[in-house]
């Protein structure tokens, strides 16, 4: 029986026993390489008119490959030119997959942490179409031009509340070492109270120079002001947004400086110590702050000097909360905002093991971030009433009315 024909018989029995008839194996299989490779002629037919036939284009070859349909796997023929102006569009050059729905499902289901293998054996057992790696790696690097475009997108002139915070991940270099990359959220929250990710900085190396990068481009895709900014105590950072946005109010996230003391506590110290660090950061202003900070020095100080050191330090970026009313003190004295989101993209990266590039790492983060931000379709609480405190307080910087 040649290739092309189709085995009626074969086709009955697969029909009755609910076998697929499309894909390896299946009986109608070449009746859909024929379809295909007939449009193939067709177009290439349509391409030869006889201006580029008399031009010396002539046919020359074809190119075999294997195409993954919604009905299984198919080799299609694809004819060639002379001169390789041919451009078909049954199925396009490089193009490994016909069924949109198939790809939108594959990056789907990416999105939610799957890994290529468990892809590759779901589309295998459902629909008889085998998926290497490779594939499955081209079909989701659909989503990077929407990534550039997202990452070059116009943001609002004023932010009211921006978190930065990091979070880590495994990838391989050029070298396929395992090395740590840090995916930097720039999380903020726009006059009207909704959360919105300003950006997603992968870095390699973290500084001065780094954070100036960033707050760069926040600016050149239109941030004119950013009212207050809560960030982990990252080396530089500070100076990086006020040498862009000299006006923003930087505090020091309270809960990464109390993480940092107790590392350098006595564990039987502790909870005593705890205790008293509350009196400090849980005090209702500055001044009194400032009285209990003096307390727990003369108390611990000469045990502990460099753990009171640290916080008399950073004592001016960890009390910026203290200027404003308890809403907003809630909101900014921690990082926990941005954490949560953290938290949420963990859900989906946490089988992954090494990434194979920083360009895989960016674009599930990114797929997880898509579906995340999809409910983020309310004002944060209380917003009606902390966004009037912040406009009696910042007058001409923030208008909401």
């Amino acid at each position: 029986m040649g290739k092309e024909e189709i085995d009626y018989k074969l086709a009955a029995h697969q029909l009755r026993t609910g076998k697929p008839l499309f894909g390896e194996g299946g009986a109608l299989a070449p009746m859909l390489e024929r379809i295909l490779n007939a449009a193939l002629d067709g177009e290439m037919d349509a391409h030869l008119d006889k201006a580029s036939r008399e031009a010396g284009n002539r046919r020359n070859g074809r190119m075999s490959k294997k195409v993954q349909t919604q009905y299984g796997e198919v080799t299609v023929e694809t004819p060639r030119d002379r001169d390789g102006s041919f451009e078909p569009e049954t199925v396009r050059k490089r193009e490994t997959i016909l069924a949109e729905g198939m790809a939108d499902q594959i990056i789907g289901m990416y999105a939610f942490g799957t890994s290529t293998r468990e892809i590759s054996r779901y589309f295998e057992r459902e629909f008889n179409t085998k998926l290497s790696a490779e594939t499955i790696s081209a079909i989701t690097d659909r989503v990077l031009p929407e990534i550039r475009d997202w990452k070059n997108r116009s943001l609002d002139p004023v932010y009211s509340i921006c978190w930065m915070d990091a979070i880590h991940y495994k990838v391989k270099d050029e070298n396929g070492r395992a090395v740590t990359r840090a995916i930097y959220n720039v999380l903020g929250v726009n006059k009207d109270g909704y959360k919105e990710l300003l950006g997603m900085y992968v870095a390699r190396s973290e500084g001065a120079n780094f954070w100036l990068e960033v707050m760069t481009d926040l600016q050149n895709r239109g941030v004119e002001d950013i009212i207050i900014c809560c960030v982990d105590g990252l080396k530089g950072f500070p100076d990086a947004i006020r040498s862009v946005f000299p006006r923003t109010s930087v505090q020091l996230c309270i809960v990464h400086q109390i993480r940092n003391s107790v590392r350098y506590i006595g564990s039987k110290h502790q909870k005593e110590f705890l205790k008293d660090l509350k009196l400090v950061y849980g005090a209702v202003s500055k001044d009194s702050a400032e009285a209990e900070l003096d307390s727990l020095d003369a108390k611990w100080g000469e045990q502990y000097p460099i753990v009171i050191k640290s916080w008399r330090d950073n004592w001016e970026r960890l009390t910026e909360y203290f200027q404003y009313t308890k809403d907003i003190r809630r909101m900014i004295y921690t990082t926990n905002t941005v954490e949560g989101y953290h938290r949420q993209i963990r859900k989906v990266t946490k089988n992954k093991g090494v990434f194979p590039s920083d360009t895989a790492l960016e674009k599930l983060v990114y797929l997880a971030y898509r579906d995340i931000s999809e409910k983020w379709t309310m004002p944060l609480a209380n917003w009606a009433l902390i966004s009037q405190q912040m406009a009696i307080k910042f007058g001409e910087r923030f208008k909401i009315m």
